[in-house]
């Protein structure tokens, strides 16, 4: 199939993709709407792609080794346990998982990708989309005063996807009831970096919630920044105005929201881990309120739906990137195997909604057994955190259900 003049809105991850998809496709004009000027570059928090998704995601040319990343080859499970006689500063080892994963910048990821995008691609930074349209015979897309006509819209639009809205208004992002703190900073400020090996995941548990740290690469410098996520619920009272999908950017938190932190840092923690949080500065702090949804059709009429603004599944999965990418590989292989856009349109919604149901029964299993009903940590040993694991995983889905799954 040849030809079309393609909308996509949103121009992060899943948006570059998306255009690069649909040149390759045979799309005549891509235009891309981006309502940041030029914010995106600047994001330096983490992500991973589990190495097998990123082998099948390299073989379709949307990922290769140059795009800067770290190979993390294990992951080790800590909890704190005082009264244990073996509680060190690392706190008690659990277990020790494989990990074949690589760990990538957001902001240098994106850069790559952005690089990738053909000249002939129209890239609109700093276009908000007030407003989309869609009939079975194409899209209207009102942005910057003017109303642009297309023969599809795609939507890469995030969580609070325009797009998503005007084919399916009642599909909205719901609290999980808990929050995911975030850091990341230069991997110099370690205190001790020889007590935990670069090529290692680090799983701190505790009850109601767990750290997650790895390192990423740095785009300033080459070297390594240290990248931690915490999940837990906050305290009766503390998330107000975090129930409908929003955010709270760097060093904007509350006082009463960054007192929970510490003391889950100072009181909840092993050392080590609680200094690798108290280590990122205040301005590096960002907080991340979980929700998660997922649209029932990932094509309506004239539009699609990719990446977040299709599914949003809680980041436990390890796949968030990564399903976007797949995405825009199912986009591209239906480009070109279809005769018409309804035909190419039906035969991505085929492939990609199912996947989009797993990941967010993947995400809220994962959600849980990691923060919302833990089990006694202290109680399990390798076999029994292995075994729990399995049960929690399920289908096996954790990085990512393999292409064509």
């Amino acid at each position: 199939m040849r030809g079309g003049k393609i909308a996509v809105v949103g121009g992060s991850i899943a948006g570059c993709a998306a255009a690069l998809a649909l040149r390759r496709g045979g799309a005549d004009e891509v235009t891309v709407y981006e309502r940041a000027a030029d914010r995106l570059a600047d994001r330096g928090v983490g992500l991973a792609m589990h190495n097998a998704r990123y082998a099948e995601l390299e073989s379709a040319g949307f990922v290769d080794a140059s795009m800067p990343w770290h190979q993390v080859a294990r992951r080790r499970w800590f909890v704190r346990d005082d009264g244990s006689g073996t509680n060190g500063p690392l706190g008690r080892e659990l277990a020790v998982m494989p990990f074949p994963f690589r760990t990538y910048n957001w902001g240098p990821l994106w850069r790559e990708l952005r690089r990738r995008v053909p000249a002939a691609a129209d890239f609109r930074h700093g276009s908000a989309v007030e407003a989309v349209e869609v009939t079975p015979e194409g899209a209207a897309v009102h942005a910057d005063g003017r109303t642009d006509r297309y023969d599809v819209v795609v939507g890469a639009d995030g969580y609070r996807s325009a797009v998503r809205a005007a084919v399916h208004p009642d599909v909205r992002p719901g609290y999980a009831g808990y929050l995911a703190w975030r850091g990341a900073y230069p991997a110099e400020r370690l205190r001790d970096p020889g007590l935990w090996t670069e090529d290692e995941c680090v799983y701190v548990v505790f009850p109601g919630g767990h750290l997650v740290t790895y390192r990423i690469p740095d785009g300033a410098t080459g070297g390594h920044r240290v990248n931690w996520v915490l999940y837990t619920a906050p305290p009766p009272g503390l998330d107000q105005g975090l129930r409908t999908p929003t955010t709270v950017p760097p060093g904007t938190a509350g006082d009463g929201l960054r007192a929970h932190l510490a003391y889950v840092a100072a009181e909840l923690l092993p050392d080590y881990w609680g200094d690798v949080v108290r280590a990122t500065t205040h301005d590096e702090l960002f907080l991340q309120p979980l929700y998660d949804f997922t649209a029932p059709r990932y094509a309506v009429d004239r539009a699609l739906l990719m990446g977040d603004a299709a599914t949003v599944a809680r980041p436990h999965t390890g796949a968030g990137a990564v399903k976007a990418l797949q995405d825009a590989t199912a986009l591209h292989s239906a480009l070109t195997s279809a005769a018409t856009w309804p035909e190419a349109l039906s035969a991505y919604d085929a492939d990609r909604a199912p996947t989009g149901r797993v990941m967010v029964d993947l995400g809220r299993r994962l959600g849980r057994g990691l923060v919302q009903e833990t089990p006694d940590w202290r109680a399990l040993d390798q076999a029994g955190l292995d075994a729990w694991w399995q049960r929690t995983d399920g289908a096996g889905a954790f990085g990512g259900r393999r292409l064509g799954s």
